[in-house]
């Protein structure tokens, strides 16, 4: 009689934690999308040479999202990128590509050699949003690992920096 109770409050428990994003979404009072984008690729530095060539024959940048689909804010930065508005700059201006990075914040982290490849030594959360020539330098050091908060940006504000990063210049070598 005991493995019964406690099988079904096993299972009970894991679908208290297993909401939808649509079940959660009608929970919640955010005012962001949300997108579940990064998906596990067997060969992620692959996937952003693939961006890399692509911007290179077509004179855009690459928009590098290293996040997870466990994250709030990197499924709202996903979300916005897949906006009508920020969607449409990011498809004019860049080819974008998903990664997923893990948890590095509780040593979990894995794929942290693409961030490295172009000069983020430490991942310290997530998401990480990388602007990259199509010559792979990287435009935006000082901000790439600041996305932490991607939930509570607004439309305007993520548009904004965006179309000032696709026009940005490489800055110089310290």
């Amino acid at each position: 009689m005991i493995k019964p109770i406690v099988s079904g409050l096993a299972a009970g428990l894991l679908l208290v934690g297993c909401t939808t994003v649509a079940e959660k979404t009608a929970h919640s009072a955010h005012d962001y999308p949300e997108a579940r984008s990064y998906t596990v690729s067997d060969d992620a530095m692959g996937d952003v040479n693939a961006a890399l060539q692509r911007a290179q024959a077509n004179g855009k940048r690459v928009l590098l999202v290293m996040g997870g689909n466990w994250c709030h804010d990197s499924r709202a930065l996903a979300g916005w990128l897949a906006s009508e508005r920020i969607g449409a700059l990011v498809q004019a201006e860049y080819e974008l590509v998903f990664v997923n990075i893990g948890m590095p914040q509780t040593g979990d982290g894995h794929n942290l050699a693409v961030a490295q490849r172009f000069g983020v030594q430490e991942v310290p959360g997530t998401p990480n949003l990388l602007v990259l020539t199509a010559d792979g330098e990287l435009v935006n050091p000082d901000t790439a690992t600041t996305w932490r908060d991607a939930a509570s940006r607004s439309e305007d504000a993520i548009h904004e920096e965006l179309a000032m990063l696709a026009k940005a210049s490489v800055p110089a070598a310290p």
